[in-house]
Parts: structure tokens; C-alpha cells; sequence
């Protein structure tokens, strides 16, 4: 029997992993206040996700031997670690606010690796991919406020992304006291072997898994360059001012995220996963294209909601679609899907030399075509 009460917790994982996101938002106001290329401030999502891919095949076998609730609490302690870092050297420098954000990136992969499947442990039988949208929709709500709570603290109180890290320091204190208290009953796979590093890399030969990690590399990728760079966007196109109101280009895109991960978990009670990743993709490419055509802000905001809607719901189901398919290595899967999240870190890149090198629309070619291979591998057998 399932407690509901046990996944309160998980949930609060869920908010703190979107804190994690917040090197979106603040690409944007780094490269103004220190006068960036759109290469160099790729460094900040970089810092953000680069842990993503060293650490989450390790964990994914750590995690299988240790468990999942011991991993979730060692990424709470990580991510609040990297939190305060900044607020006790008092925001000297930007290397101090990378090495922090690599902290953070740190706490929130394994926050990904143990969050994904722990809540397979604490959902009723076929609710799975519900409830993973469900949390997706909480790790929205942390992601939105990297950008509310700077255009709050601008507009309301003379302040700036700096009051992010209190804020943020708090509510994972919180959720780690709680999570130390929960019980969490964890589902034991019956399998011949434990995860080694040879059996998780060996998953990669099954071209389902190896597709499905692909997709996940580009759909974290892109919308990852869709936060960083959307004030930008408004900011070149429709001349917004990128410290104020260019911020409402992410605000608005996350709460685009947030609403369609709510609404994915009430669709997925009648819709299979895969019919609706289809329906998803295609939502997501009719905002991208209706980017780079629109001729005044009203439509410019109406495809950021469009792709922020048909975003939304993307990882949770190439996740339990995954999953789904081999439950007993959902460990292994779990670590490679999480590795995959490394593209939040090299796309972005990528569209910042395709910026640099054309210009900034040239650059939202990128994650078009991300978005195609995942419109591809929705329709593929």
C-alpha cells in the first residue's frame, strides 16, 4: 500500500531539483552585468550541468547498492552546500558563483537519479508516469522562480538574483529535515547481478535505451538555450530591456512549462505516454517556428507558450516510457537518462557559437532541430 504522506517529500525533491535551473535565467543577467559573449556565458549553464554527465552512471550503480532515498538526501546536502557558499562569501566574485552553481549542479543530479525512479516506489500501480509529470510540474514551480524572484526583488525591494540564494537555502534545509524523518519502502527488482558500470554502459547497445538517452541530450539541451537566451530574443527582435522586462521571456516560458506539466498529469490518465509525446512534439515545433515569423511581442509570447506547453511534459515521458520497458533496470536507466541531462550544458554552447558566429535567430535553429530527432523518435516504432 502506498502512503501518500511518503511522497510529500519526493515532491519537495522535485522543487528543489527546478532550483537547479536557475543558471537559465541568470545566463541572461551574468552576460549583461559582465559584458559576455554569447559564448562565454554559455559557461554558466555549462558550470550548471556539466555534473550531470560526469557523476550519473557512478550514481545510477551507487544508488543501486545504497538506495535511492540515501542518494536524494546526499543532493539535498550538496545543493545546499553550494547555496550558502555564496551567501557566506558574500558574492565576491563570478569564479566563487561558478564553483557554487557547480555545487548546485552537483546536488541536483543526484536529486535526478535517485528523484525519477523513488517515485515509482511512492506511486499506485500504472500512476507512474502521472505522478513523474506531477513532479515535473513541482520542479517547474522552482525553475519559474529563478526569474520571478529577481524581477520581484528588482521591482518590490531594490534587490536582485542575489536574494535567490537565501530563499533557496531555506526550502532545501526544509526538505532535507523532512525527507530525514519519511519512511521510504523501495521497491527490490529481482535481478541475477548488481548495476556495474559494464551492465550500465551495456544498456546503450538496446536501441530503445540508446534513443531514448539521445533525446534526452537534445530535449535538455534546447530547453535549456530557450531560458538563457528568450530575453535575449525579446530583447534583439522587440527591443525589450534584458535586465527588466527581457525577464518576463523566461518567467513566461516557465510558467508555459509549469502549466502544461500539471496539465500532462491529468492528460496521462487517459492518453498513453507515447501518443502523447507525439502530440507534445508538435506543439513544441509550431512554437519555434512561430519565433522566428512573429511580428509583434503579443505572438512572440504566444510561440514562447506554445513551446514552453509542448516542452513540458518531454522528459517525464521519454522517461517512463523507458522505464516501463525494463523496470528492473530502472537504476541503470536512471543514471544514463540523468547522464543524458549533460546536454543542458553543450547545446547551449553550441547555439552560442551559431549566435556569435550568424546571429541570434540563426542560433534558435538549434533547438528546432533538437526537436525534430524528438519528434522522430516519438513516431518511431
Amino acid at each position: 500500500m502506498k502512503n501518500k504522506k511518503n511522497a510529500l517529500p519526493i515532491f519537495l525533491a522535485f522543487l528543489a531539483m527546478g532550483f537547479g535551473d536557475v543558471v537559465g535565467p541568470l545566463t541572461s543577467q551574468l552576460q549583461n552585468e559582465y559584458a559576455l559573449s554569447n559564448l562565454a556565458a554559455g559557461m554558466v549553464t555549462f558550470m550548471g550541468f556539466i555534473m550531470f554527465g560526469v557523476l550519473s552512471v557512478p550514481l545510477g550503480i551507487y544508488q543501486d547498492r545504497k538506495g535511492k532515498k540515501h542518494v536524494l538526501q546526499l543532493g539535498l546536502m550538496a545543493a545546499l552546500l553550494g547555496l550558502v557558499l555564496p551567501i557566506f562569501g558574500h558574492y565576491s566574485s563570478f569564479l566563487l558563483l561558478l564553483f557554487a552553481l557547480l555545487l548546485l549542479g552537483t546536488g541536483a543530479t543526484l536529486l535526478q537519479v535517485a528523484g525519477n525512479p523513488i517515485m515509482r516506489d511512492v506511486s499506485p500501480e500504472g500512476k507512474f508516469a502521472r505522478n513523474l509529470s506531477f513532479g515535473q510540474f513541482v520542479k517547474a514551480i522552482g525553475s519559474l522562480s529563478g526569474a520571478l524572484i529577481p524581477l520581484l526583488a528588482a521591482k518590490y525591494w531594490g534587490m536582485d538574483w542575489k536574494l535567490l540564494f537565501p530563499i533557496y537555502s531555506l526550502l532545501v534545509a526544509i526538505t532535507l529535515i523532512y525527507l530525514l524523518f519519511t519512511k521510504v519502502e523501495e521497491e527490490k527488482e529481482e535481478k541475477a547481478v548488481p548495476a556495474t558500470l559494464k551492465s550500465c554502459l551495456g544498456l546503450l547497445k538496446n536501441p530503445l535505451v540508446a534513443t531514448m538517452v539521445l533525446g534526452i541530450f537534445l530535449y535538455v539541451g534546447a530547453e535549456v538555450s530557450m531560458s538563457a537566451k528568450l530575453p535575449n530574443y525579446l530583447a534583439q527582435k522587440f527591443n525589450f530591456d534584458i535586465k527588466t522586462l527581457g525577464l518576463w521571456g523566461t518567467l513566461f516560458f516557465f510558467i508555459a512549462l509549469m502549466t502544461g506539466r500539471f496539465l500532462g498529469g491529468v492528460v496521462l490518465n487517459w492518453m498513453p505516454p507515447r501518443h502523447f509525446l507525439i502530440f507534445t512534439t508538435f506543439i513544441s515545433l509550431l512554437g519555434l517556428f512561430g519565433l522566428f515569423i512573429a511580428p509583434n511581442p503579443v505572438l512572440g509570447f504566444v510561440s514562447i507558450a506554445s513551446i514552453g506547453l509542448g516542452f513540458a511534459n518531454i522528459f517525464p515521458l521519454i522517461f517512463s516510457i523507458t522505464v516501463d520497458a525494463m523496470p528492473e533496470r530502472s537504476n541503470e536507466i536512471s543514471g544514463l537518462m540523468v547522464t543524458a541531462i549533460i546536454g543542458g550544458a553543450f547545446v547551449p554552447v553550441v547555439f552560442g557559437f551559431v549566435a556569435d558566429a550568424f546571429s541570434l535567430m540563426a542560433g534558435f535553429i538549434v533547438p528546432v532541430l533538437c526537436m525534430v530527432y524528438i519528434l522522430y523518435l516519438s513516431l518511431k516504432k
